[in-house]
């Protein structure tokens, strides 16, 4: 039995539906059934009355400016910046040497970690970041002054990531395409461990009736409101035409700008986090992913398939899940297939017990037994 410091920078029992909460949750839920498992992370209020959890209050938006720009003069990732405590960071130096093992969740949590930690320290990087940022930086307009900020902030993570691997003992990556791209000197480090999904509910059922298009994800998230407007702007349209009464549902946090910009489209419906998502597969059609931004496994698609949803995404993001999801090279052929899978009952039919059997590999049971591997080895 080891103990271990797991290190998030949102707390995982929080209650948010985010991706990265509820992930950090049920890992630490796995580790704590052989190891002893203290929590530090980040929140709204500081609170120490959980057993075996500090949660130190996140800093006021002026003292988090303060925090960015001396990341940038430090030549470090702007958006630690945002993610930093010194009140946590004190806590970690103090307490580290009681523990066997530190567990960093995502690479943000790694500025928390002291240089003179002689034990074992795992992260969990999921996607590599710098690649992601790269990306978004060749896809912003000339004119957009993020697009300088993305540049700067894929260099600096860039540069994160070459120390994560140097100074850590196991990486967790989700996407085997990622792993390719690590330097083979550090392949051994490298451990790689799907997303995964709870259950598979299977609650598609195709008819022609059928005009929702669902997009699940975080709008607050730059590559999917960016994958959302552009789709709204430049398909959504043209589909009208040929499906009437389409209906886009888009369903995850937005700020408020976005929703009221979004829904002036009156075939468009922002719905916000949504924890039960049974009723909304009903009168759906397809999941959407067209995602030109993209790194590693998107987690969306893995939620479609576990519905038996069939998906269509854009070929990017198609890598990872072969032929079992449908995926376009342009606009037309994007248009021509969502037609098929509104119209056509037998492709639809097909693509959704594709989905169904590919996802089975995806289920958390069996996923979760890899972390208790990696915190015991």
């Amino acid at each position: 039995m080891k103990k271990i410091l797991f290190i998030s920078t949102r707390n995982p029992y929080s209650g948010r539906y985010s991706g990265d909460v509820i992930g950090s949750k049920k890992i630490l839920n796995t580790l704590k059934k052989k190891n002893i498992i203290d929590l530090v992370s980040l929140d709204k209020k500081e609170n120490f009355t959980k057993k075996n959890v500090f949660i130190f209050k996140s800093p006021f938006l002026l003292t988090k400016i303060f925090y960015v720009l001396r990341s940038l003069v430090t030549l470090k990732p702007l958006h630690f910046g945002l993610f930093y405590s010194n009140k946590m960071k004190r806590f970690v130096k103090k307490n580290v040497s009681n523990y066997d093992q530190i567990f960093c969740y995502h690479i943000r949590s790694t500025q928390y970690v002291p240089k003179n930690f002689k034990g074992k320290k795992i992260i969990e990087m999921g996607d590599l970041y710098s690649s992601n940022y790269r990306q978004t930086y060749h896809y912003l307009n000339f004119f957009n002054p993020l697009k300088y900020i993305y540049l700067l902030e894929s260099l600096l993570v860039k540069k994160i990531e070459k120390s994560i691997f140097s100074n850590f003992d196991k990486i967790i990556l989700f996407s085997k395409s990622e792993i390719k791209k690590i330097n083979k000197q550090f392949i051994k480090k490298i451990v790689h461990i799907d997303v995964s999904i709870d259950e598979i509910k299977n609650k598609y059922l195709f008819s022609k009736k059928n005009k929702k298009i669902l997009f699940i994800g975080n709008l607050k998230y730059l590559p999917n409101i960016l994958a959302v407007k552009n789709f709204v702007k430049k398909i959504l349209p043209k589909l009208q035409r040929e499906i009437p009464h389409i209906k886009l549902q888009i369903i995850g946090d937005i700020n408020l700008i976005d929703k009221i910009l979004l829904t002036t489209n009156k075939n468009v419906e922002c719905l916000g986090k949504q924890k039960n998502l049974d009723r909304f597969i009903k009168g759906a059609f397809c999941g959407l992913a067209n995602l030109e931004i993209a790194t590693g496994i998107q987690g969306k698609i893995l939620t479609y398939m576990s519905y038996g949803l069939p998906v269509i995404c854009s070929k990017k993001v198609a890598t990872n899940f072969n032929k079992n999801v449908m995926y376009y090279k342009n606009y037309h052929e994007f248009i021509n297939k969502i037609s098929i899978l509104n119209k056509n009952h037998k492709v639809s039919r097909q693509m959704s017990k594709k989905s169904l059997i590919f996802v089975n590999n995806f289920k958390w049971k069996k996923i979760s037994q890899n972390y208790l591997k990696v915190v015991g080895s």
